[in-house]
């Protein structure tokens, strides 16, 4: 169960929802830096309940033939028919090893 303003595990980390955010999250990336990354996979997802859902979601992307990972923060409201990407960032290799 999510409890308001907490962040929890997505329920279904490899969900079409997941997935759909994730690649939206690449695009709207791309489109801001005007990079290049294609998706590749959601990694592992979190979720919390804000006024809508926000998502943490870590993903790999390939960057110019080679695979990297991501951090996306994905802010939804579904009943308005809003997504925002609110952050995209790189994950520190030396950091998640």
């Amino acid at each position: 169960m999510a409890v308001l303003g907490g962040i929890t595990d997505a329920k279904a980390e490899n969900s079409l929802e997941i997935e759909t955010l994730a690649r939206f999250a690449v695009d709207e990336h791309n489109k801001k830096q005007n990079a290049t990354l294609e998706f590749v996979k959601v990694l592992k997802a979190k979720e919390q309940v804000v006024q809508g859902m926000m998502y943490y979601i870590t993903l790999e992307a390939k960057d110019g033939g080679e695979n990297k990972t991501y951090e996306a923060k994905v802010w939804s409201k579904p009943w308005e028919n809003f997504k925002g990407l609110e952050e995209f960032k790189p994950v520190d290799a030396a950091a998640s090893a």
